[in-house]
């Protein structure tokens, strides 16, 4: 008796198009525990059953934080190579265990390092940048109907070390290989999406269900938490959509492309950031290689003037804060300029449509400082952004009043409150 065949087996058949990838990326409070890893692996066989996966995961919870602690504890100078051997471990244990939790469920499975999937950085370690991605093993592995699961955050340099990209860099990963292998890029944290302002602090916040990358990445830049801004970036560059979605499969989704359809409103959010600090460069001499020099210190909304430069610098945007310091100390040495980092300080920031040309935003960041009492060391413009540098502990509550002032909810008018909730 002959067996029928399978359309597919039919000589000169065309085979059915296969379904297009998906990566999945998952910080790291949704896998800061195994009862929570089991909940992810639930999710990723639900999705695995319909297309291929590409997982991409964070350190379980604050496992980088220790990391960071220990570290402190043998040396005051650890050297930056040995830092980034050592912050890897936490997504490598995270991706086996992750890995594990899935086989269990009967589901083909393969973790891999960055380095295995073929993500070259150049070799600044601590903030490394990614050159290329080589996914010729994650791709062999989706062949063979398995799920891959990546540890995120790391590469692997051009000279075969292993580099951190930074804090955030699980985000850039997940970008980086979606747009190697031509999938779709879904971020997964505690939140449901971008919002008109932290939805923690402010509780009028709204989610934005479509933004453009330009915006988001102004909304990245200026302290927003959801997505990263390198990440943002490179998905820009790309062409790569990206949904931010709740780790727990509640709520909606905020989706961030290059020219969404629908048009975005003027002001699009407020934003409050981590403690960060003015950085003033004086005496840095002009010219190209002034200004590579400046590109290495990786400051934020720096502004360049004849005698010098100012900046923002984020130290919590890296792996090593105090190695990141010495290490712009150093540079400015280097090309004679004198280095001034400010005290800690919190920017307020609106990003809107040409911010920096809006007076209505001017006087909502002015008058909600001087209601809530809070100092103003400083105002940074940009062409979508405008923010003032403020006493940190006062931060969230000028944000909640600019939020009130500037973008209020559909259903009520906007205002110029005279005083804090």
């Amino acid at each position: 008796m002959v067996e029928a065949l399978a359309v597919t087996d039919v000589p000169g058949s065309t085979p059915p198009p296969r379904p297009r990838p998906v990566v999945l990326k998952f910080g790291g409070s949704s896998v800061a525990d195994l009862d929570k890893i089991q909940k992810v692996a639930d999710r990723v066989a639900q999705r695995a059953a319909d297309q291929p996966v590409v997982v991409v995961v964070s350190a379980m919870g604050k496992t980088t934080r220790d990391l960071l602690a220990r570290a402190a504890e043998l040396t005051d100078a650890p050297t930056p190579r040995e830092l980034d051997m050592l912050l890897s471990t936490g997504e490598r244990a995270s991706m086996a265990l992750l890995a594990l939790a899935i086989g269990a469920r009967g589901i083909p499975v393969v973790s891999l390092t960055g380095s295995q999937c073929g993500i070259i950085t150049d070799h600044r370690h601590g903030n490394a940048r990614i050159l290329e991605v080589r996914p010729y093993r994650v791709l062999d592995e989706l062949d063979q109907g398995r799920v891959v699961v990546v540890g995120g955050f790391a590469g692997v340099s051009y000279r075969r070390d292993v580099t951190t990209i930074g804090r955030g860099g699980s985000d850039t990963t997940a970008v980086a290989l979606a747009a190697a292998i031509g999938a779709d890029c879904e971020i997964y944290s505690d939140v449901d999406g971008v919002y008109t302002a932290d939805p923690r602090y402010v509780r009028d916040a709204r989610r934005i269900d479509v933004l453009g990358a330009d915006d988001m990445l102004a909304l990245s830049r200026a302290g927003a938490k959801v997505l990263h801004a390198q990440a943002v970036a490179l998905a820009a560059e790309r062409g790569i959509a990206i949904y931010a979605r709740k780790a727990d499969g509640t709520g909606g989704q905020t989706e961030v492309r290059t020219n969404p359809a629908s048009p975005a409103p003027p002001i699009r959010a407020v934003t409050c950031t981590d403690p960060a600090h003015a950085v003033e460069i004086h005496g840095l001499a002009t010219g190209a290689a002034a200004l590579r020099r400046l590109a290495h210190l990786r400051l934020s909304f720096v502004h360049l003037s004849p005698t010098g430069a100012r900046g923002l610098w984020f130290p919590g945007r890296t792996s090593d804060p105090a190695t990141e310091r010495a290490d712009m100390e150093q540079t400015a040495a280097a090309t004679g300029a004198r280095l001034q980092i400010g005290p800690p300080r919190a920017l307020v920031a609106v990003v809107a449509t040409q911010a920096e040309q809006a007076p209505e935003i001017f006087e909502a960041l002015a008058g909600a400082a001087e209601r809530a009492e809070a100092p103003i060391d400083g105002f940074v413009t940009d062409t979508n952004t405008l923010g003032l540098l403020t006493d940190p502990g006062l931060a969230h509550v000028v944000a909640r009043d600019v939020h009130a002032s500037l973008v209020t909810p559909p259903d009520r008018p906007a205002r110029f409150p005279t005083h804090v909730d």
